[in-house]
């Protein structure tokens, strides 16, 4: 999307300036011949002095629009930049341009008074072109009083969307820019980020006082990077472990939420030969660096990390980013997947999605304030319907930052390489334009589909809309059904999100002539991620959305037969015996004896002895028949110092130590708890918790819990919730501990 005309209108003069002498600078200062994108456009402004926003994608080049004007202008550019790592690469990166080390330094906490002073000489002198300011130093009386004394050039905010209280990463301080600026000396001002909505985008003009800058906006579109979304199991560290093994010597970033999973996973990862890294902001600043250095100069070849790492890290070849957890935001994974294929080539980007993750995502917003709660709730909305959809993920993508992609099929995402059916949904259009129409266009997509299915919430009480002839016109549909019509109808352009109140749905003008005259209007329909409960070892997609097929159809169809065997002589469920994914490790990798068969995912040394002497038998004798060669090692290895938790855990069970007190003297959240116990019980360990469900929970509740399990034919969790849904998710997880334990252990 360039907008050189719409700028050449608005300032005439900004492209007379000498375009030759302008590259004989990129030459002689960057050795480049040619400006990429935008680039030249928004130099051009800078030297004559406007106010520049730019939205540049990550690996568009967006450094070079502030550090080539730097050098050209007299005095000294202030750029404005939240994190000191990305400072730090950003200074070295420009002194290797130059043969004077003081052309660019930063202002941070990180620096000593004696390297302070020096960074003041060498402004003074007039060597520096480039000080690099944290936004927290930039608000210190004693920097202000000097920079008031140092001729400025001009002033660049780096990831300006943490201005806006609806970007992905904001920051209180950033608020304050715009005030110490007038303070220090009025210059032109230049905003940049790689992610920012149409809503954001005007937060930062506003805040920083440029609503009449020059706007320089390039494509979202990255077209070499393959976008998917897996639903995410017990089983994703091997997933992930297994997918990585077949990436041989490419260099990739995974993500983890929290700090802890950093540190566990990478362990997991070097346990298994995978030369893996840890970076997170709890680490000291030099192990920190250390590491980084080492993923650049290619001497690890996994990162993992929160999303500290990354801003500004310009690694070309980084071929693939793995979100083990689910962002908080678009922007957020936006900007994480623009890690990968910056150099244009292959960039895979794989998301690990479950409602567990959002559910947890929620709970971390608890105790903020309410404004800031319902702008999170509102962006981790717009991130699970992404997760969900089946729609294009790229068309998705663009348009949630304003830009169109009108391609039938991407061929580079999972929905696209896998298409869905597509309905007809004329009808359901006019029931959703109709109703937004009556709710005065005052609502968000939440309140619509209550209002659509008939759900009688409070807020709809509060208004009155229960009333209403349209209220529950929907009800012949589920709530997905009409978050999907609403999606569509935004990609589609029939209804827009209104910028200044986030969220309430408005009609556009072609949704006003489509009431007057509806024309065909086709949908994908929706196959909800969740449902794909038998994700396994051998979906992992290896290049661009094929599958490897290793799992063994005659073999697996042999052991189900089994299974439901020994299901009824010993009158349990099929699954408390071996889980479908742990029947599919096993038609993949062939264990013939019970020290491999307990390595499988689920099964471990409990059931191994218990469940496993018939099924390593069958299996034998299947390869035997089929002279079938067996894989040498696709076990996943767990790290020791796990069991170390473990067994101090089995150890408080049988001291009988309340499960809450145990939690709190492992500093570690209930939640935790009860997955580390789920996994003692899945690998067979035989436990007994009824000292604490009796002290904790009525008989009652208790007993028609556990009836529940014994009469299901899954022990899956989100199902369990749904059927009891008069019950709490812990209640129901610890009876599915009681019962799996009494039952299969």
């Amino acid at each position: 999307m360039n907008n050189q005309n719409q700028i050449q209108n608005k300032f005439p003069h900004t492209l007379e300036m000498d375009r030759e002498t302008l590259h004989q600078k990129l030459k002689k200062f960057f050795g480049f011949d040619t400006f990429k994108g935008n680039q030249e456009g928004v130099i051009k402004s800078v030297l004559n002095q406007q106010d520049v926003f730019v939205l540049m994608p990550t690996g568009g080049g967006k450094s070079l629009c502030y550090q080539l004007p730097a050098l050209i202008l007299e005095g000294t550019a202030i750029v404005i930049s939240p994190l000191i790592a990305l400072m730090k690469n950003q200074v070295d990166a420009m002194r290797n341009y130059s043969e004077e080390d003081g052309i660019a330094h930063f202002l941070n906490s990180s620096l000593t008074k004696t390297e302070i002073e020096k960074v003041k000489t060498d402004i003074i002198s007039g060597k520096t072109k480039l000080l690099y300011v944290a936004p927290e130093s930039l608000t210190k009386q004693e920097n202000i009083d000097f920079l008031q004394q140092t001729p400025i050039s001009f002033y660049a905010v780096d990831e300006a969307h943490c201005i806006s209280e609806w970007g992905h990463d904001f920051r209180p301080e950033y608020r304050r820019i715009r005030t110490i600026i007038t303070e220090i000396g009025v210059k032109p001002v230049m905003a940049l980020t790689a992610t920012a909505t149409p809503k954001v985008q005007h937060d930062i003009q506003k805040n920083l006082g440029m609503l009449d800058a020059a706007v320089f906006k390039s494509s979202f579109n990255r077209p070499n990077l393959y976008y998917e979304v897996r639903k995410k199991t017990n089983k994703v560290d091997s997933d992930i472990i297994k997918y990585i093994l077949s990436q041989k010597s490419k260099s990739g970033i995974v993500y983890c939420l929290s700090r802890k999973k950093v540190n566990d996973f990478t362990e997991i990862l070097q346990t298994n030969n995978i030369n893996a890294l840890a970076y997170h902001a709890g680490m000291d600043s030099a192990t920190r660096s250390n590491n980084q250095d080492a993923f650049l100069m290619e001497q690890a070849d996994v990162i993992v990390a929160t999303i500290a790492f990354g801003m500004g890290i310009d690694k070309p070849d980084v071929r693939y980013v793995i979100h083990y957890d689910i962002p908080k935001s678009l922007e957020g994974y936006y900007q994480e997947t623009g890690r990968a294929g910056r150099d244009g080539g292959e960039g895979k980007c794989i998301t690990f999605y479950s409602n567990k993750d959002l559910q947890k995502l929620e709970r971390f917003m608890q105790g903020k304030p309410v404004a800031e709660q319902e702008i999170g709730r509102q962006l981790l909305k717009e991130t699970a319907s992404y997760a969900e959809t089946s729609i294009c993920r790229r068309r998705f993508l663009l348009h949630y930052f304003g830009e169109d992609y009108n391609e039938n099929n991407c061929g580079q995402c999972d929905n696209c390489l896998n298409p869905k059916i597509k309905v007809e949904a004329k009808e359901l259009l006019i029931t959703v334009l109709e109703a937004i129409k009556v709710l005065k266009e005052k609502h968000k997509t939440d309140y619509i589909t209550n209002f659509l299915v008939g759900k009688e919430t409070s807020e709809i009480e509060t208004f009155g809309h229960n009333e209403l002839e349209e209220f529950g016109s929907g009800s012949d549909e589920n709530a997905s059904t009409w978050d999907n019509v609403i999606s569509h109808a935004l990609l589609a352009n029939y209804l827009k999100k209104d910028i200044e109140n986030y969220g309430l749905l408005k009609l556009t003008k072609k949704g006003k002539d489509f009431l007057k005259k509806p024309v065909s209007f086709k949908i994908i329909k929706e196959s909800p991620l969740d449902l794909d409960e038998d994700m396994d070892d051998a979906d992992i997609i290896v290049s661009g959305g094929g599958s490897s097929g290793a799992v063994d159809p005659a073999l697996f169809s042999m052991m189900k037969d089994l299974r439901k065997k020994l299901s009824k002589k010993l009158n349990v469920p099929p699954y408390v015996i071996f889980q479908n994914p742990s029947l599919e490790a096993m038609a993949t990798t062939y264990p013939i004896t019970i020290e491999e068969l307990q390595n499988m995912p689920g099964v471990g040394a409990g059931k191994a002895k218990r469940y496993g002497k018939e099924f390593v038998e069958l299996i034998k004798k299947h390869v035997d028949e089929n002279e079938i060669e067996r894989p040498e090692d696709l076990r996943v290895r767990t790290v020791a110092n796990k069991s170390k938790l473990k067994v101090s855990i089995v150890q408080g069970i049988d001291r009988k130590v309340a499960l809450d007190d145990m939690a709190a003297s492992k500093a570690i959240e209930f939640e935790e708890l009860l997955s580390e116990i789920e996994a003692i019980v899945y690998s067979g360990t035989k436990i007994n918790i009824d000292y604490f469900v009796n002290e904790v929970m009525d008989q009652d509740v208790l007993q028609d819990i556990y009836d529940y399990f014994q009469e299901a034919q899954t022990d899956d969790i989100e199902e369990a919730i749904h059927e009891l849904s008069e019950y709490e998710e812990t209640e129901i997880r610890l009876i599915r501990i009681k019962f799996l334990s009494d039952m299969a252990n």
